[in-house]
């Protein structure tokens, strides 16, 4: 790759705000996110990390490799009984990088709110502008945090990645993720929110996709526990699970957390989390760190019929799924429970089976059902062999 080498690089070769979502600058850009986008850091605990040991392969590795060769792969990491059974990395990313999880990061704060809840720090039945009045004259008035998470709030956003104008690019400009142009009145994400002021039915209705909903729940907790984001994941998450590196996410121009698809963390330590999913939320040595409680809600309470009158409903024709907290679940007797971000971010935890799969890519294309058959088709292989 000649992308980002020499000093400086070609013109050609810069990975920059403007290109770094799009190939082949993303294959680069994804694992160096921090030199692009302002970030706030998720300090981890390097005294008290999570070892992860080996064990025998699941698959040849012919048949990763079949698997992983209509992919842009840049990481892969699957875990079996909490043991690294496969670990790949390409396109110069190399196991100490972290890179961008996009909607994966979602998924994160699904799993600090149920945290917080736990501790008493969140209420779930309150509504958004309890904790934030100045929502009233938006869309979001009348909404609970239950139905944010759940992403059940009936606000107006159109979440198309092809877009070239109109209220998502105006978010993008928001969150610092694209080039200001001249003449544009960009606000920061918590100003950006109080634009949000047309309805598209009702509170606790149908699943309904908006990632400004997850950015508005981390303004929501920070202000609920009266810290600043980045350090409540690091506080509550990161550290007690035993984060081998620190992790990042990126803020607006005055520090709000990109929630929504901002936070960067290495293919290990995604694999852990999944592993603490496994676990019931415990640790290898028995420290709880997430609520078992919460993960058990997570694998059994997603709302069926929300999710067929939903967003995604003609999406993933032929998976039997449901959305809770910010997780998509295949539910049944052995749920399968799975983060998922565009352009190939994913992480799936089978409990019943013990299995992880953390994986990190650069997809040219932002989302399609195509390439989550293509990640379906490991997962299937990984559930066959065990």
């Amino acid at each position: 790759m000649k992308l980002m080498q020499g000093f400086p690089p070609a013109t050609a070769d810069q990975a920059t705000l403007a290109n770094w979502r799009t190939q082949p600058y993303s294959s680069w850009a994804f694992h160096h996110v921090r030199e692009i986008v302002p970030s706030a850091e998720i300090a981890n605990a390097p005294a008290d990390v999570w070892a992860l040991e080996h064990c025998a392969p699941l698959l040849s590795e012919a048949v990763i490799d079949d698997i992983l060769a209509p992919t842009l792969t840049d990481a892969l990491v699957v875990l079996h009984k909490g043991r690294v059974a496969h670990e790949v990395y390409r396109n110069g990313m190399v196991a100490d990088d972290p890179h961008i999880l996009m909607s994966v990061s979602k998924s994160m704060l699904g799993l600090l709110a149920g945290i917080l809840a736990g501790k008493g720090l969140l209420d779930l039945e309150a509504g958004l502008t309890d904790y934030i009045p100045e929502l009233a004259p938006t869309a979001y008035a009348g909404a609970t945090v239950r139905q944010a998470l759940d992403m059940r709030v009936g606000v107006e956003f159109s979440e198309d990645y092809t877009a070239t104008s109109g209220p998502i690019i105006a978010y993008r400009k928001a969150a610092n993720w694209n080039v200001v142009e001249p003449g544009d009145s960009v606000p920061d994400l918590r100003s950006f929110q109080l634009m949000l002021t047309k309805g598209d039915g009702p509170h606790g209705g149908r699943f309904h996709y908006v990632s400004p909903v997850t950015d508005l729940l981390a303004w929501v907790i920070e202000r609920a526990a009266g810290r600043r984001y980045s350090d409540l994941m690091s506080e509550h998450l990161w550290q007690p699970m035993g984060a081998e590196k620190a992790g990042y996410i990126t803020v607006d121009r005055i520090g709000g957390a990109r929630a929504a698809g901002g936070m960067c963390v290495t293919a290990r330590d995604l694999a852990r989390v999944g592993q603490l999913i496994c676990q019931g939320g415990a640790r290898e040595d028995g420290r709880q760190v997430i609520p078992a409680g919460w993960l058990q809600d997570i694998a059994t309470a997603g709302d069926r019929d929300a999710w067929a009158t939903g967003d995604f409903a003609d999406r993933f024709t032929g998976y039997d799924m449901v959305y809770r907290a910010k997780w998509y679940v295949h539910p049944g007797d052995a749920p399968l429970i799975h983060g998922m971000g565009i352009h190939g971010q994913y992480v799936f935890a089978d409990p019943a089976r013990e299995l992880v799969v953390a994986w990190m890519s650069s997809e040219a294309e932002a989302a399609s059902e195509h390439a989550f058959g293509l990640r379906y088709r490991l997962i299937e292989a990984l559930r066959a062999a065990i």
